[in-house]
């Protein structure tokens, strides 16, 4: 029997006759997020066809605030753009969603609920990410068997207003007690991001400074070119 991410990645290219499969969260190491509080909804598709051209290789719909409905209608737009780079896309906050959608996965916070209750919420296969803000939430979210993580605040931003930063000292330690992929996040720019991979991150995710680049492309492939490769070409 395949196992569960390997096999989603398979059932997600023969859904569509691909000889190509789709990415898994493992091949992955640049996150773009379409979050509303940066990107006005209806230039979504712009700046989505930007970041993947840009190296982007796994991408979240954050819209708080929006209502289900449009997050839904946001999500079946916006999902063939991803899909055909192989690329997968996540749903913030709403695993049903993301199972009515058919896009790869759902992201959800520390509070929100169990890793099993987001794949019992989406009502098929799918992977679920979830975040952390302490080694020991990371931990628990791996424990709950999260196919990846996300790890910050590192540093202040107005995307994580309620979470005091983590700083970037701990990263080593999350590397060596979790095996799944870990994506360290909050504000982290392109000029900070040589420190966060130096001091061990493998991983990455970048809103606002992609989001609000002058050229989103050029600044997406320049972060890119500082990333690990992930193995895949084409």
């Amino acid at each position: 029997m395949l196992p569960d991410r390997l096999g989603l990645a398979l059932q997600a290219g023969a859904a569509c006759g691909w000889i190509l499969l789709m990415r898994t969260p493992e091949q992955c190491h640049f996150y773009g997020i379409l979050d509303t509080g940066y990107c006005a909804p209806e230039q979504m598709g712009a700046m989505l066809e930007k970041m993947l051209a840009g190296g982007v290789d796994i991408v979240q719909l954050r819209a708080k605030g929006l209502s289900p409905d449009r997050i839904t209608e946001l999500a079946r737009a916006l999902h063939p753009l991803s899909k055909a780079a192989r690329v997968p896309f996540f749903v913030n906050d709403y695993p049903a969603i993301a199972g009515e959608t058919g896009v790869e996965g759902a992201h959800v916070g520390v509070e929100d609920m169990s890793v099993a209750e987001a794949r019992r919420l989406a009502g098929r296969t799918c992977w679920i990410g979830k975040s952390s803000h302490s080694v020991a939430q990371a931990m628990a979210g791996a424990a709950q068997g999260a196919d990846y993580l996300g790890f910050g605040p590192l540093f202040a931003t107005p995307t994580k207003p309620g979470y005091a930063p983590v700083g970037t000292r701990e990263i080593h330690q999350v590397y060596a007690k979790v095996r799944i992929p870990v994506f360290c996040i909050g504000g982290i720019k392109l000029e900070n991001l040589p420190s966060v991979l130096q001091a061990g991150a493998q991983r990455v995710v970048i809103v606002s400074g992609l989001l609000l680049a002058e050229d989103p492309v050029d600044y997406a492939g320049r972060c890119r070119g500082l990333l690990p490769g992930d193995g895949i070409s084409g």
